[in-house]
């Protein structure tokens, strides 16, 4: 099935990814439907205000080391809107203290005991120095990263560094997290190497040498809740249609393509690209690929909430930084805090009397904190930062922006299941799949898989093959969510 020529295409979902898709086919010559089930676009990047400053009430940053995210990002008009993080400084707020972040690991794994002073106690550091002595652990298909990397360098490593870094991006837990899919040139060095820090160290001398420079994370002045909403401009201003408050009910394939019915409007395309979270594309593929519907229904998602306040700048101090981690053996109850006016030097100058913050709460498995109202979880996390901080003055605003499954997880055999998912929708010609359940929960993930769902329907299966094989690294911004 071509996604060229006059080619109708019908997209369902209206995230990031959906609208990749969407924009990537108009280049193609496509005639492009997007249909979103919510009352507006951009999914999990939501731009909002707070004081009368500008904030994300989502994802706040994206990887730069990769291109898509930032690349599309010029495309769609914003070049001139991204912007690095003002501090890339972060802390972690451990045995009661905020400890500055760690130099010198990947994803909290070090490549000396020494890169983790500070942060471990005297017997942690040790119990990675014997990392060396010990005969090689088999990684096999697939293992957990925190399983692999406490075996290796003991839990404590794990407890207080990994685990909130990973916990940031999936809002998971590390001891389930698969190692290949979430850090995957991790996982290729540990099938190659007896030495876990030896492994790192030769992953930091490989980046070393390829020498990447520029920021590792990128913002945009506004929001990155800015970028879809200029993604769905650029596909509406060439021909294309979006349409938010339109659920999907049903699809199925008819003679030539395919049906897809929202409510009382049915349309009917060549092809279908389903950009929507697992639950969703699971009901829609139930009638047509039973398979792989079976398969998405096995995804778990995590729910989180993100509070965002604002204080009166004259008064209040914060620590330098872009903000702190916390590991969940602590017990606090935030998970993390973005100093936002510290990070982003467009917040800051939104408006320079107004300070603002942002806690974040919720992991997988745990519901008892985000059965909490509005103002428990604000309260909370002005304990929170009061301890970690000392910030003790009272809001002039708060806003409590829940996410109720919002992060896909990826267990140990993720990649297998992706490959299944992919295996038993390529039967169905003209339909292809794409979003954060796949190939990464990061926004140039997302992308990526937007662009090969678009590539698959034009029959060059390449970068579909090379995402389900090689999934994209989303990396901790650091500090935050």
């Amino acid at each position: 099935m071509s996604a060229t020529g006059t080619h109708h295409v019908v997209v369902i979902g209206a995230g990031i990814a959906g609208l990749t898709a969407a924009h990537r086919l108009l280049d193609r010559g496509a005639r492009v439907s997007v249909l979103e089930a919510s009352d507006r676009v951009g999914g999990k990047l939501l731009p909002g205000e707070i004081a009368g400053v500008r904030v994300d009430l989502g994802a706040e940053s994206m990887l730069a080391r990769r291109p898509e995210a930032v690349d599309l990002a010029r495309e769609v008009g914003l070049a001139d809107r991204l912007q690095p993080p003002s501090t890339a400084t972060a802390s972690i707020w451990t045995r009661g203290a905020l400890r500055p972040m760690p130099k010198g690991h990947v994803m909290g794994v070090p490549g000396t005991a020494s890169a983790l002073a500070g942060v471990l106690s005297e017997e942690g550091l040790a119990r990675i120095e014997r990392d060396a002595e010990l005969p090689r652990t088999e990684v096999g298909d697939d293992v957990a990263v925190g399983e692999y990397v406490a075996r290796r360098l003991g839990r404590e490593v794990v407890d207080r560094l990994v685990e909130p870094l990973l916990g940031g991006v999936y809002a998971g837990d590390a001891y389930r997290i698969s190692l290949r899919s979430a850090v995957p040139q991790l996982f290729q060095a540990a099938r190659t190497h007896t030495s876990l820090t030896e492994a790192v160290r030769e992953i930091q001398a490989r980046a070393a040498a390829h020498q990447q420079t520029g920021p590792v994370f990128m913002g945009i002045a506004g929001g990155i809740g800015s970028l879809p909403l200029a993604v769905a401009d650029a596909v509406r201003a060439r021909g294309g249609e979006i349409t938010t408050g339109t659920p999907v009910t049903e699809l199925r394939r008819e003679p030539g393509g395919w049906r897809v019915t929202a409510g009382e409007r049915a349309l009917h395309a060549d092809a279908v690209v389903l950009a929507v979270p697992a639950p969703a594309a699971a009901r829609l593929l139930a009638a047509e690929s039973p398979q792989a519907a079976a398969e998405l229904r096995t995804v778990e998602y995590a729910s989180m909430a993100l509070i965002t306040l604002a204080y009166r700048r004259a008064g209040t101090r914060l620590p330098d930084g872009s903000g702190f981690l916390v590991p969940p053996v602590d017990g606090r109850t935030i998970k993390a805090s973005t100093f936002a006016s510290n990070k982003w030097g467009w917040i800051a100058d939104e408006d320079p009397d107004v300070l603002v913050v942002r806690t974040s709460v919720g992991r997988h498995g745990e519901t008892e904190i985000l059965r909490r109202d509005d103002a428990e979880l604000v309260e909370v996390s002005r304990q929170d930062l009061k301890e970690a901080t000392g910030l003790d003055a009272t809001p002039l605003a708060t806003r409590v922006t829940r996410w109720d499954d919002g992060l896909p997880q990826y267990p140990v055999g993720h990649h297998a299941r992706v490959a299944r998912v992919r295996e038993h929708v390529s039967r169905l010609p003209g339909l292809a799949v794409c979003g954060a359940q796949y190939d990464g929960v990061g926004i140039p993930a997302c992308i990526a898989s937007a662009y090969a769902a678009v590539d698959q329907l034009g029959g060059d299966l390449r970068a579909v093959q090379e995402l389900t094989a090689h999934p994209v690294q989303s990396l901790h911004g650091g500090a935050g969510e």
